[in-house]
């Protein structure tokens, strides 16, 4: 069996690692990185919607093992949570991290060496968390990890507000695509994240995400290699729309896709100010989302 190498090693040795290091940089002068499209100069220290200047800002890294199985193995997804975000849900269960900016900033070469810190200790891939608004950064680092020596894959684990452009310069750079896909409704998603366009982009996103990587791919020992993932949360009183995201996904992305399906919804952060969203899912609510993707012809996914 053929060795695995991540795609960014060939991009790299290709010398196309560098332009779209040097096309993302760019973005930053009048920042449209996300959909917010906050358009200031961060290199100057100007901030928008994701409160995120020219460096990023870490919370935390470390071997995570309440991720998916394929990405979990026996030594943990190699989390490195970044602070802020563009999407900012009301009901965030890490409001301290994405609201209130709970981290520390972090230069590249700390970057780099996080992720090979993560690599050295074992973990089976690096997992960028709440990526989209540091996109030039995470591409920075990774040019001098590579250097450093990673060779493990790269999932871009996001709310799936993302930019098709943006995630057109990740091509040949992540392997594992896992966006959210929360919303069908735009009345919900602007009551929620304030963002009445997420369906919209979400569903462009899935799409290319798809069209780069394909459905998820693992090796001899069950360890995701390549592919897309897709987490759709449970919402009470089905807000979330659950038929509709995954008869999407099922008709216009891969009915093969892996889907997780999840019941972990609580009410956090500033639920309480959408009145659907003052208690948890019930086991009902949660078996009748399961029930519609299995309906909409989703046959791999996880119920967690």
């Amino acid at each position: 069996m053929t060795a695995f190498q991540p795609a960014y090693i060939e991009t790299k040795k290709k010398g196309l690692l560098r332009d779209k290091i040097n096309t993302a940089r760019h973005l930053l002068r009048s920042c449209e990185i996300c959909p917010r499209a906050c358009k200031v100069d961060r290199f100057s220290g100007e901030v928008g919607e994701c409160a995120t200047g020219e460096e990023a800002i870490v919370s935390s890294f470390n071997a995570h093992f309440g991720e998916e199985a394929p990405l979990v193995g026996a030594f943990g997804s190699g989390t490195i949570f970044f602070t802020h975000c563009s999407l900012k849900c009301n009901f965030c269960q890490n409001y301290d991290i994405s609201h209130q900016g709970n981290g520390d900033e972090c230069g590249l070469g700390q970057l780099a060496g996080m992720m090979l810190i993560l690599q050295n200790n074992g973990c089976h891939n690096i997992n960028f968390v709440t990526p989209t608004h540091v996109v030039p950064q995470i591409l920075s680092a990774l040019d001098m990890a590579i250097d450093g020596g990673l060779r493990i894959p790269l999932i871009y684990n996001s709310g799936g507000y993302d930019k098709v452009e943006t995630l057109k310069l990740l091509e040949g750079v992540i392997d594992i695509y896992m966006p959210d896909f929360k919303f069908w409704d735009p009345v919900i998603a602007g009551q929620t994240c304030n963002a009445p366009d997420y369906p919209e982009v979400a569903a462009k996103a899935v799409v290319e995400m798809h069209r780069q990587v394909g459905d998820l791919q693992v090796d001899e020992n069950g360890i995701a290699t390549r592919g897309v993932l897709v987490r759709h949360l449970v919402m009470p009183s089905g807000i979330a729309g659950t038929g509709e995201v995954m008869s999407f996904i099922a008709n216009q992305v891969s009915k093969n896709t892996y889907v997780n399906i999840m019941d972990q919804y609580r009410p956090c952060g500033k639920a309480l100010h959408v009145k659907e969203l003052e208690r948890p899912v019930s086991e009902t609510e949660f078996n009748k989302a399961v029930k519609e993707a299995k309906d909409a012809g989703i046959s791999r996914f996880a119920a967690l």
